[in-house]
């Protein structure tokens, strides 16, 4: 996880620089973070230095009792806040009922009257619920109360056997009942943003038919809109030969299989194609996603808009993967801001 060393700390000017291996990610312009092992996260200027071939510089934007020595491991992240205070927002700690158990969940107010519009926003697999805090700061600021979920085996909600994710199948149970935490609660309908695997989890719920009515629109970050695409892009990423990846697939829907590798069920795949399923899709739904995303191919969000223009807004950016707000801090809310006021 932690594939980033700092390799110097540069504290000749005002503010010390952060000297990184050059690569794709660290030589982008941007708000971007650095996550040290020990958990903090340390925010870096959008400014990139030439440190010569192989190496850049980022002026690092420390807070007081942070620290930075050469030698840190650390990961490159679009994640820009820790928490609810962090990201400047009020913020109450509800638990969601879930068949599971209680899962933890913040409740942020809309900054203006109280609206029977809620926004859900949904984390992917392997990040934070604080992750999806950039999109937080949107929905409430457009006057949506917001109620950022955890599930099952993300390390905030339920643990649930051996741990293992389910590619959103079963975590969809807990979101499901977030939805209902939110109308018991004074919610009417429901906007879903879905970061990742969390859109994955969000086309779910709109293909839902005990919440036709009630979903009213998908915001979705770099979503997954097909796993096996995914799994094949993956392998890639990692070096692998992109023929690698279907090899897993039976492993993980296969009943028998599945309980080999861990899994309490079986996952099918083919339910979360939604290039394949894109006539179904019938909820108004926006995609921000990067042209560079090496996780969750961008093709696919093409292709979703191509076969679905009446129902699918794309908007791409020059980023990877999830990181579309961290490339252009103004675009991105000004962007959802004016698709939620068409949605009210």
């Amino acid at each position: 996880m932690y594939d980033l060393t700092i390799r110097d700390v540069d504290r000749s000017g005002d503010q010390p620089i952060v000297v990184l291996d050059r690569n794709s990610q660290t030589a982008t312009r941007g708000d971007y973070c650095l996550l040290l092992e020990s958990g903090d996260l340390v925010r870096l200027s959008s400014n990139v230095e030439d440190r010569g071939p192989a190496l850049v510089g980022r002026e690092a934007l420390l807070d007081p009792c942070q620290t930075l020595e050469a030698g840190m491991r650390a990961s490159w992240s679009g994640i820009n806040f820790l928490n609810p205070q962090d990201a400047g927002l009020e913020a109450t700690e509800v638990d969601v009922p879930t068949v599971v158990g209680p899962a933890p969940a913040w409740l942020v107010p809309s900054q203006g009257s109280p609206s029977n519009t809620w926004a859900i926003h949904i984390h992917g697999l392997g990040s934070p619920r604080a992750g999806t805090l950039r999109g937080v700061q949107v929905a409430v600021a457009a006057e949506l109360t917001s109620l950022v979920v955890s599930y099952r085996n993300d390390g905030d909600g339920p643990t649930v056997g051996t741990g293992r994710s389910e590619l959103g199948s079963t975590e969809l149970q807990d979101v499901r009942a977030a939805v209902c935490f939110a109308r018991d609660n004074g919610a009417h309908q429901v906007i879903v943003f879905g970061w990742s695997m969390g859109g994955a989890i969000a086309l779910q719920l709109a293909d839902d038919p005990a919440l036709r009515g009630v979903i009213a629109g998908l915001v979705l970050e770099s979503p997954i809109l097909d796993w096996v695409s995914t799994i094949k892009a993956n392998c890639v990423r990692a070096g692998l030969p992109a023929w690698v990846g279907p090899l897993a697939l039976p492993w993980l829907s296969s009943r028998l299989l599945s309980r080999v590798t861990g899994l309490r069920n079986s996952v099918d795949l083919h339910r979360f194609d939604w290039i394949a399923r894109a006539d179904e899709l019938t909820v108004p739904t926006l995609i921000l996603h990067g042209r560079g995303d090496t996780s969750s191919p961008f093709e696919l969000s093409t292709r979703l808009w191509s076969l679905s223009p009446d129902v699918v807004d794309l908007e791409a950016f020059e980023a990877d993967h999830t990181m579309t707000w961290n490339s252009d801090r103004e675009r991105w809310p000004t962007v959802v801001t004016a698709w939620l006021g068409k949605r009210k």
